[in-house]
């Protein structure tokens, strides 16, 4: 079930904003598997491209022509696209919406969407962390203002609609990250790995002895994150970050641009191509629990115990900062909502 106060939350306010900025000027895709990684010779180095670090730095980035453009864009004429990830699940949910869709269909021709729906196929991997990094990739010159990337099937996260979702996704503001929950904000420390044998509320994706049936990841979390991010700036990664399970969330096109388009390909690369291709590869999983605290440090990263917000829910109705809920281990079924102390 949805957390009624967070769902409340989003139908009745927008996600408050930072200062707008934009993107660079569309051009043509190119092939996100192909396309040159940040250690190509025609690409920027990932070294020599720092992460931006708050969205503030969104203005040096960004063309002053493009910024202006933004300013005078209002709700009503942003463009607007759904990315869903597919495997064989039913998508009759989404014919009210049906012209925003772009669907990534990973079931092969047996599972193909039907034909009224744009569609394109792709190689079962990497779970829906794949898709939105290969359309990233693929389209990082000609993303849409704003984004929702959702799984194809939401009736398990959130109780809403397809047309409640486009309303409050359009709501969302450069910098911001507009979340769809089944449940409240879940935490993350794992850093040196997930021990799957002491999670048995996660025995979906491990064996009886508690050893995890996919790949298993190639480092842990926290060396992917200082690879991506570089901590931010920090020693060391977070205390904890926030995160909203099942990946379903929309963002801007300038939230997604304070990144450069070579780190998303590294991202895809090391995450889901070469020895991690796999059907459900463990990176998938940390890919998960990143994306807000990659597009929103500031608000999705608790560096230490003075980072915990002292209310309840910040200003999108999420679980305020370093209050989010946190999985006990050894129990069975996690229904957590809340994490009050």
């Amino acid at each position: 079930m949805s957390d009624p106060s967070a769902v409340a939350f989003l139908l009745k306010t927008s996600a408050l904003g930072s200062p707008s900025a934009s993107s660079a000027p569309a051009a043509q895709p190119t092939s996100p598997e192909t396309a040159p990684t940040s250690d190509s010779s025609s690409a920027v180095s990932f070294s020599s491209t720092p992460v931006t670090e708050s969205i503030s730095d969104l203005s040096a980035i960004t063309p002053l022509s493009s910024r202006r453009a933004s300013s005078t864009v209002t709700r009503d004429h942003l463009d607007f696209e759904i990315v869903v990830a597919h495997y064989n699940e039913d998508l009759t949910w989404l014919k009210p919406v049906i012209e925003y869709c772009k669907v990534y269909s990973k079931g092969g021709t047996k599972h193909a969407p039907e034909l009224q729906f744009d569609a394109e196929s792709l190689e079962n991997i990497g779970r829906e962390g794949h898709t939105y990094l290969h359309h990233i990739v693929k389209n990082y010159e000609s993303l849409k203002d704003v984004t929702l990337f959702t799984q194809a099937r939401v009736d398990d996260h959130t109780d809403l609609n397809a047309l409640e979702m486009r309303e409050i996704a359009l709501n969302t503001k450069p910098g911001r990250v507009t979340t769809f929950p089944h449940r409240a904000m879940e935490l993350f420390d794992l850093w040196e790995g997930f021990p799957w044998e002491k999670y048995p509320c996660w025995a979906k994706w491990s064996s009886p002895e508690g050893v995890f049936k996919g790949r298993e990841a190639q480092e842990t979390p926290a060396q992917y994150f200082k690879d991506f991010f570089n901590n931010f700036g920090h020693d060391g990664p977070p205390k904890s970050v926030g995160f909203q399970p099942g990946a379903i969330f929309a963002v801007r096109r300038e939230t997604v641009h304070q990144h450069p388009k070579e780190l998303y390909q590294r991202m895809l690369q090391d995450l889901f191509l070469g020895d991690m291709k796999s059907v459900d590869p463990e990176t998938g999983h940390y890919l998960e629990r990143f994306w807000l605290a990659m597009f929103r440090n500031e608000e999705y990263c608790c560096w230490d115990a003075s980072d915990i917000s002292d209310t309840e829910l910040n200003d999108q109705g999420q679980l305020a900062k370093g209050r989010w809920h946190v999985t006990t281990q050894g129990i069975e079924v996690d229904v957590g909502f809340t994490n009050k102390a």
